[in-house]
């Protein structure tokens, strides 16, 4: 029987978080087909090992994720668990992706994903990043108009927290100077390959607005390590990368502890971190995260990787 996960805030409001969570794009095709009851399966095991922290979007297999995340949690006490999903963008009839950051957009695509869960509420609501968001008029539209919609319906206690789920700390940061978010998700940002978001999660810490991190692998080669075609935010990896990669692991391997694990870890350790999102494809995925969570690792192994040079001077180690 597993421990209890320990939970967390999400900012300032009412609502807590396990500190790890499940993210559901792999059990929506993201790396190859997943049937519907492998996928129900892995969310069940996930809930069984402990998890209370579920993330989808519309835009996971154009609405598979939340359908097969609301069949697999149908049944379970709605207080027993947080779902957290996001907006910005609309799943057409055709099955194509539209990207829409109005208020009209934004409290369509809210409605859209509570039909898909088959829910009759969402705890958190990110606005989703997408190339519109990188443009000027995309980040104002979201400022001016997805954020007031979201806090609107928050104020309302239509959902309990809003915030943004992007893989681009800066632009979090306009959102966390221009709105009032409760709650970040940061992809691939904050990991033992690079740490350049410091500042911004010291930011976040200061005003109790949490962060929570996906992407902690960097996309593959913190698990697969500096293997030839070892992937790095999506592309093969640089050789910069590669050799970062291999000094790490070779501290790691001295202490018997797998590149993954010591990633995962070094990931949770910062105090404005409130909890990883952790994708899993399958029931037996689903168990490991758990147990990669309760996996104890050798103080001297961090004590290497500080003396090497490899993590920001600035960086907690665990």
């Amino acid at each position: 029987m597993n421990q209890p996960l320990p939970t967390a805030p999400v900012g300032k409001t009412a609502l807590r978080v396990t500190r790890l969570g499940l993210g559901t794009a792999p059990i929506a095709h993201l790396y190859g087909t997943v049937t519907e009851a492998q996928a129900i399966e892995t969310v069940q095991r996930s809930f069984e090992s402990g998890v209370r922290y579920f993330d989808t979007a519309p835009l996971y297999g154009r609405g598979v994720a939340e359908t097969r995340v609301g069949l697999a949690l149908q049944g379970v006490p709605r207080e027993q668990f947080v779902l957290q999903t996001k907006v910005g963008g609309l799943v057409r009839d055709d099955g194509s992706f539209e990207y829409d950051y109005s208020r009209d957009g934004v409290l369509r695509s809210f409605d859209e994903s509570l039909q898909r869960l088959g829910m009759d509420r969402v705890d958190i609501v990110l606005v989703h990043e997408s190339n519109v968001l990188m443009e000027e008029a995309g980040l104002r539209q979201a400022i001016d108009e997805s954020f007031p919609a979201l806090i609107e319906l928050r104020e309302q206690g239509v959902i309990g927290a809003v915030g943004a789920g992007t893989n681009q700390w800066e632009m979090e940061w306009e959102f966390a100077k221009q709105s009032d978010p409760d709650i970040f998700l940061l992809a691939g940002r904050y990991t033992l390959l690079e740490q350049g978001s410091l500042d911004f999660l010291n930011y976040c810490q200061q005003q109790q607005i949490s962060v929570v991190l996906g992407g902690v692998y960097n996309s593959g080669i913190l698990v697969t390590g500096p293997t030839p075609g070892a992937k790095y935010d999506y592309r093969a990896a640089p050789e910069p990368i590669l050799g970062k990669a291999r000094q790490l692991q070779a501290i790691t391997d001295r202490h018997g502890v797998p590149l993954h694990v010591a990633a995962y870890h070094f990931a949770r350790s910062h105090p404005a971190i409130t909890g990883l999102i952790i994708g899993s494809v399958s029931p037996d995925e689903a168990e490991d995260n758990r147990a990669i969570w309760d996996a104890q690792i050798p103080a001297q192994l961090w004590a290497d990787i500080r003396a090497a040079g490899l993590v920001e001077a600035g960086a907690p180690l665990p």
